[in-house]
């Protein structure tokens, strides 16, 4: 009959390399987290100094776009806004338009380049800003009396 032989406790060792390699993936991990943090800079800092593209817009072609894309389903027919926001006669800036397009991931479904080119998508500002401002309610007399 054989005596099992008691090996000396190796648990005070184990821990001691779970925490040396715990705190060298907090280090690798806090590393990572520095470049991404400096890259996402870099490239915000690229857009925001980079030119914006000069598009020679229309308003007519926006308009036409605008209700072919469906944009006025939402947005109603001149940006007044309904189940989308109210767009016009205000709108955000070309640069942001885009981004926003893009990348939107709130209601409004991102449209790709290839459905919605920057061009398009600088005739619709366009339109947008050639759509009047409303009147102010004080110069109407029916609602003011």
């Amino acid at each position: 009959m054989s005596v099992p032989v008691r090996r000396a406790d190796t648990a005070p060792m184990r821990r001691q390399a779970d925490v040396r390699s715990c705190k060298a993936g907090q280090a690798i991990r806090a590393a990572a987290l520095a470049a991404g943090v400096a890259a996402t800079a870099a490239v915000l800092a690229a857009f925001a100094l980079a030119p914006a593209p000069a598009l020679a817009a229309s308003a007519e072609k926006g308009r036409a776009t605008f209700v072919n894309k469906g944009c006025w389903q939402c947005h109603g027919f001149a940006g007044q806004g309904g189940a989308g926001v109210k767009i016009a006669p205000d709108p955000i800036p070309l640069e942001a338009m885009i981004a926003f397009v893009r990348n939107t991931n709130g209601r409004m479904p991102p449209y790709a380049e290839s459905v919605l080119s920057n061009e398009d998508l600088a005739d619709i500002r366009a339109y947008l800003e050639s759509v009047p401002k409303t009147a102010d309610y004080k110069s109407i007399p029916l609602l003011n009396p």
